[in-house]
């Protein structure tokens, strides 16, 4: 298999713009895809989209949970306090889809809010620790993922060391970490250290170019070493293709044969 059909997952909320988002699944599989993601499905019925997946033998690598008046600029309901009755609400609709499509992984944003205040503190790790259990009931995994606050300005969960902490605390294989490397490189981390130390307790990878995040062929990403490092560390889990394409989709996975062509 190759290293597309084998490690990568396209995220359909960002790749093949050129078609509809029910149509995705089948450009995916065409392209050579075996799995996808997606941020929000809850547009669509949840049978149609596993109709989608079935019809195209596609898995599901991971998706988000409803995160509010997304339009309206809200990312996520999990460090909201006065949001937390919706805020489960959303975690069972999201549970529901997993089971239908199927899915196992589930990533949680946690909010616009400030991450030293004691209220949206306490708020989110009550949150997490209620969704990872209600997720783990149901055989999902419940993810979460730092993001860098240039592209998503005032966003709680911002930092790799409070994902640790929280991770850490909570049961094993209750919580997983989803592993940006975009977003950790805009955090100024030094991506392949850091991400081999956070390996272990990472589900999920997601890659595209910095600065700008298109496809993942920049100067500032080592593909070769990175792709050896998780054949090294025998890393199970997809790496998702969460960047803009350039120009089309199709044209844009060039980066992948270059990928394979350092990976053998």
């Amino acid at each position: 298999m190759t290293i597309l059909q084998q490690r990568l997952s396209a995220n359909l909320s960002f790749l093949f713009q050129e078609w509809s988002f029910l149509d995705r699944f089948a450009a995916a599989a065409d392209a050579g895809f075996t799995c996808v993601e997606f941020l929000f499905p809850y547009e669509f019925a949840a049978d149609e989209v596993a109709r989608r997946l079935a019809d195209n033998q596609l898995s599901v690598s991971v998706f988000n949970a409803p995160p509010g008046d997304w339009a309206g600029g809200e990312r996520g309901l999990a460090a909201l306090p006065e949001r937390t009755a919706e805020f489960r609400a959303g975690i069972q609709a999201a549970l529901d889809y997993a089971a239908v499509m199927p899915a196992r992984r589930l990533h949680v944003m946690a909010g616009i809010a400030e991450p030293h205040d004691p209220q949206a503190m306490a708020a989110y790790w009550n949150n997490i620790d209620w969704a990872a259990d209600m997720a783990c009931d149901h055989g999902v995994e419940v993810l979460v993922e730092p993001i860098n606050t240039q592209d998503m300005p005032g966003y709680f969960l911002r930092d790799f060391g409070q994902a640790l902490e929280l991770i850490e605390a909570l049961p094993e294989n209750r919580l997983g970490l989803q592993y940006d490397i975009y977003h950790a490189c805009k955090m100024g981390y030094p991506v392949l250290g850091h991400l081999e130390t956070l390996l272990p307790i990472t589900t999920h990878v997601q890659i595209a170019g910095v600065p700008d995040r298109h496809e993942p062929s920049s100067e500032s990403l080592p593909l070769r070493e990175i792709f050896a490092l998780f054949d090294r560390a025998r890393y199970p889990g997809r790496v998702g293709c969460e960047y803009r394409p350039a120009a089309g989709a199709v044209e844009g996975l060039i980066w992948v044969r270059e990928a394979e062509g350092v990976a053998e």
